[in-house]
């Protein structure tokens, strides 16, 4: 199994009404399965300020979060998901041994 497909899987336990993971280790200089794009929608954010979604993403992926270089995450209730109905493009790696 990928490391993209074992982040799906763990993800999976926070009911995602929608989850995309997008492997872009590819747009970095540290090899491959290192950095990834997580986005969530889950009526579990709701009343979370974004340090907490995030909190309880990392817990959620427990150990495998040392098991990969970067995490990029995009968090949505339901309604916010509606509102912005998109992730905002990841920037271009600036070097420097991302």
């Amino acid at each position: 199994m990928s490391m993209k497909e074992r982040i799906v899987s763990t993800l999976q336990m926070l009911q995602p009404e929608h989850l995309q993971v997008l492997d872009e280790s590819h747009m970095h200089s540290r090899g491959t399965e290192t950095h990834y794009k997580a986005v969530l929608v889950s009526e579990r954010f709701a009343g979370l300020n974004s340090v907490k979604r995030h909190q309880l993403v990392y817990g959620t992926l427990g150990e495998l979060m040392g098991e990969f270089h970067a995490l990029a995450l995009h968090t949505y209730t339901p309604q916010e998901w509606a509102q912005v109905g998109a992730a905002p493009a990841s920037p271009t790696c600036a070097g420097g041994g991302h």
